[in-house]
């Protein structure tokens, strides 16, 4: 293992285990197993939830005191999906990497994945622990990790009830950054304008991945949200656009364009819903053909962050083509299920942009046919729904046979539907999520697909009631 990876020299002796510290880590794995047997949860928050009331000190403590090396991943989109890659390409090399499954990555989901790790002595396994954290979330648990490596994925609308506006999501990260150590690394997507000129003259080493093809992958549409400079704020020009508002741009007013690429996927294809093929080229000039059982052009872009993260940690990534060939989707990515002869497309979307991209990889196959829409305005979702106007519903409007349109938001959601072209005689609304997914596979004939598209909560649900069905395992066993 490299000196990035090892365990940061500490200024003193590491925190001897006290009572309290006993008591937390006691306390939270007895938590974390109870909702496990109760079947309540996977103990990805309550552990940390429990372990905190006890001892606030206790992610510090395990975590930032004993020097334990941590890559933080951040941003809207592709945060599960590129920790799920990283604890990969890192196990695949050797390196042992202590990650969330499912994707939990508010502060108290971070602190129960180092209390589900360490021992009842508060040490943490030798490795990396990988931490997927809540763009939200971020600026409060970063001092208690003291993370060797941020990666931001990409800054898009997402919950702005919750969040406020993307600029001060920006400037949130942005403090983050500043305040990481010289021997740090920050690695940004550079096809985003705004993460691009995030912190500059920061002390921490910047990497930056990106694509580098010579054609667009996407065009700008209204779902699009940085579409002018950060700097000056004059419309950006773009020589391509690869998803949304990401790709090889320029401001013709200020000068400000895209930084080189450190990490650059020069070419990607998506095959259908189940593979996505693409080319990954690395500082050293090593180039990678790489494919992985997932669909979408925003794989290529998770695979190429995960990459970074192995070139931040100095970890060469020999085995990788091996070991991305066997991360199949996360819940609801576009997971493909066996309901008992029919087969069910998952796919979990939560913005303008997951719902687009989720449908453009659909329509490679000709998908959605007969569709289950489902959205709800939870604190969790968002309580915000006027983006599902941004959605291009519009796209997928001509193939769509049924669909079954579910949620506490049912209504918006139809009438968004209608608006978008599809006919109101093809629609069933049926807001109880369960009883909309018997109605859905009513309708499908033995071997016929049925397309789920909904968000965080009735993914959860549509997807507990088929592990009640015997067709999943619990979401965060995967």
């Amino acid at each position: 293992m490299t000196s990035r990876v090892s365990r940061r020299p500490l200024p003193g002796p590491a925190s001897t285990l006290t009572p309290r510290l006993f008591a937390a880590l006691a306390a939270g794995k007895a938590a974390g197993a109870a909702a496990r047997l109760l079947g309540r949860g996977g103990g990805t928050s309550l552990p940390g939830l429990v372990a905190r009331r006890i001892d606030p000190a206790v992610l510090d403590t395990v975590v930032r005191r004993r020097g334990v090396p941590v890559v933080a991943i951040t941003g809207s989109n592709g945060k599960t999906t590129t920790a799920r890659f990283t604890a990969a390409l890192l196990r695949a090399e050797s390196v042992p990497a202590s990650y969330h499954p499912a994707g939990a990555n508010l502060v108290q989901s971070v602190t129960s994945l180092a209390v589900n790790f360490a021992d009842l002595r508060g040490r943490l396994p030798a490795g990396v622990l990988v931490t997927e954290v809540d763009e939200g979330a971020l600026p409060l648990v970063a001092p208690e990790l003291a993370p060797r490596v941020v990666l931001v994925t990409d800054l898009f609308r997402d919950q702005l009830d919750r969040f406020g506006e993307l600029y001060a999501v920006a400037e949130a990260i942005e403090s983050v950054v500043r305040g990481l150590p010289a021997d740090a690394t920050w690695i940004v997507n550079a096809d985003d304008p705004l993460t691009a000129s995030l912190a500059e003259g920061a002390a921490a080493r910047r990497l930056t991945f990106g694509f580098d093809l010579d054609r667009d992958t996407d065009r700008i549409t209204r779902a699009a949200d940085t579409i002018r400079c950060p700097r000056c704020r004059a419309d950006l020009v773009y020589r391509h656009v690869y998803l949304s508002h990401m790709g090889d741009y320029r401001c013709p007013a200020c000068g400000f364009a895209r930084p080189a690429l450190d990490i650059a996927v020069t070419d990607v294809a998506v095959e259908g819903v189940g593979r996505t093929r693409f080319r990954v080229r690395l500082p050293s000039g090593a180039s990678l053909e790489l494919a992985a059982p997932q669909a979408g052009i925003h794989i290529a872009y998770d695979a190429a962050a995960a990459l970074a993260l192995l070139v931040a940690l100095e970890v060469e990534p020999v085995h990788a083509a091996a070991a991305l060939a066997m991360v199949g989707p996360a819940f609801g990515r576009l997971e493909q299920i066996d309901a008992g002869g029919r087969r069910i497309i998952l796919g979990f979307a939560k913005n303008p942009t997951s719902f687009n991209t989720n449908l453009r990889a659909l329509g490679t196959e000709g998908e959605p046919r007969q569709l289950l829409v489902a959205a709800s305005n939870t604190l969790v979702d968002g309580e915000d729904f006027a983006w599902l106007w941004d959605v291009d519903f519009e796209s997928a409007a001509p193939r769509v046979q049924r669909v079954t349109v579910s949620g506490t938001r049912a209504d918006e959601l139809a009438n968004r539907l209608k608006y978008a072209g599809v006919d109101p005689g093809r629609m069933t609304i049926v807001e109880d999520r369960p009883t909309a997914l018997e109605a859905a596979l009513e309708a499908i004939a033995p071997g016929g697909t049925l397309t789920i598209l909904a968000g965080y909560t009735p993914t959860i649900e549509l997807r507990e009631e088929m592990h009640r069905r015997g067709w999943v395992g619990r979401y965060w066993q995967q």
